[in-house]
């Protein structure tokens, strides 16, 4: 290894040390207010990530994935009021039944391409829905149920779940970057860049596609266990919000689709935005929310760590040509 990698994988151990720390110690100096903000940033990274995995990796557009956060919560609040499961066991079973939803659903669906899956997946949710909504003596239907309270104090519960949802970010994105670097995640960009040529290649295509989306299903599902029980109180609309998916692809876009840190930026960015944006334009906060997603598009197309990418090669570009104009003065 040269001078110059271990310098760059030094920077890189610095960067990541600096922002573990700077994640880490909110929750024990800043206000109530401003974890439970903190907290959501951190529960739609961990969305965002999960989702990358089939729009950024496989090009899919899986604008429907909220159906799999859905059955999470709903899995979480059935086992824990139904059969009085402790949380985390509950959690790990909402899991493994979004992942099996998906890995259920896959085979047929993913044979669809473009705008039609996308059409699929949004019809999955809403079936799903109004499934959970029928289901009234075991979900609660249109009352709604309610989730057990956390057993502790305030400050012990916003603890818990600030440190719950940084867990599911730091798996979320720690699963993309192992996906990303290993013969799931080159089969999955070569469907991306052409599927008809990568099946010709001998890239099995459908199975690969079935994997990517139960694992970030799986994902999915487990971020929206934790939020049952953060919200503590499920009605069918809060958890398969058509809408909420929608934002949560866009924060993806936002970012940078199919790199690993990019859909947590996106995510970041757009939710603190619409933090901001909600105290001061009240009335017209949508509105000025999607002018401001709009010129982002418009600008900055290939997301954030695309954008920043480029800065830091026209500065590092900028510099080699100074140094190499000192050279050729001293000469």
């Amino acid at each position: 290894m040269n001078g110059s990698s271990m310098g760059r994988r030094g920077a890189g151990l610095i960067l990541g040390a600096v922002v573990l720390a700077a994640l880490v110690l909110p929750p024990f100096y800043l206000s109530g207010y401003w974890v439970r903000v903190i907290t959501g940033l951190l529960m739609y990274g961990a969305l965002a990530s999960a989702i990358n995995i089939m729009v950024g990796l496989a090009g899919y557009p899986a604008l429907g994935n909220i159906v799999f956060f859905g059955t999470g919560a709903y899995t979480v609040a059935v086992l824990m009021v139904k059969a009085d499961t402790p949380f985390f066991l509950a959690l790990a079973v909402a899991g493994v039944v979004a992942a099996v939803y998906a890995a259920l659903l896959g085979a047929a669906v993913l044979r669809l391409r473009g705008a039609y899956f996308s059409i699929a997946t949004i019809g999955i949710n809403h079936a799903t829905s109004e499934l959970v909504t029928n289901l009234d003596g075991l979900t609660g239907g249109g009352r709604g149920t309610i989730v057990p309270f956390f057993p502790g104090s305030i400050e012990a519960e916003r603890m818990f779940f600030y440190f719950l949802m940084l867990a599911l970010m730091l798996l979320a994105t720690g699963t993309v970057y192992l996906i990303s670097r290993n013969r799931l995640g080159y089969g999955l960009r070569a469907i991306k860049a052409d599927e008809q040529a990568a099946s010709v290649m001998g890239v099995n295509t459908t199975r690969y596609k079935v994997l990517a989306w139960t694992i970030s299903a799986g994902l999915t599902g487990l971020v929206g266990g934790a939020y049952a029980y953060w919200l503590a109180f499920l009605e069918p609309p809060y958890v398969f919000d058509i809408v909420m998916s929608v934002k949560v692809y866009i924060m993806a876009i936002l970012g940078g689709a199919g790199t690993v840190i990019g859909p947590v930026v996106g995510a970041f960015f757009l939710e603190l935005l619409s933090e901001l944006i909600w105290g001061r334009f009240l009335e017209a906060h949508m509105l000025v929310l999607g002018i401001v997603v709009v010129l982002v598009v418009l600008f900055v197309p290939r997301g954030f760590v695309d954008l920043a990418g480029r800065l830091a090669r026209a500065l590092a570009g900028g510099s080699a040509s100074r140094r190499a104009e000192g050279v050729r003065s001293d000469g």
